[in-house]
């Protein structure tokens, strides 16, 4: 498979929080993550707007995304906005 990633992604494995409205979120899991985008691990897609913010506690960050792929269980997003911002 062929890599078409501008940036190399670091694996990780962190707790995340994809948040879209003000009523709460979706539990995720992030698998990869770059400054410029990540690899998200969800339950199940359905549901998940093609915008959204990623929240990371352990990190205080909050990131706009935009969904670039889809899969049954994961998404990979591209961050909005430049660097990764904090909390």
């Amino acid at each position: 498979m062929e890599e078409r990633r501008k940036v190399p992604r670091q694996r990780v494995l962190k707790g995340g929080t994809i948040s879209f409205n003000r009523a709460g979120g979706i539990d995720c899991r992030v698998r990869n993550l770059s400054p410029s985008g990540a690899c998200l691990e969800v339950a199940s897609h359905i549901g998940i707007p093609e915008e959204f913010v990623l929240v990371i506690e352990h990190d205080k960050m909050r990131q706009p995304c935009q969904v670039i792929w889809r899969s049954a269980t994961r998404l990979g997003v591209e961050f909005r906005g430049g660097a990764a911002a904090a909390a």
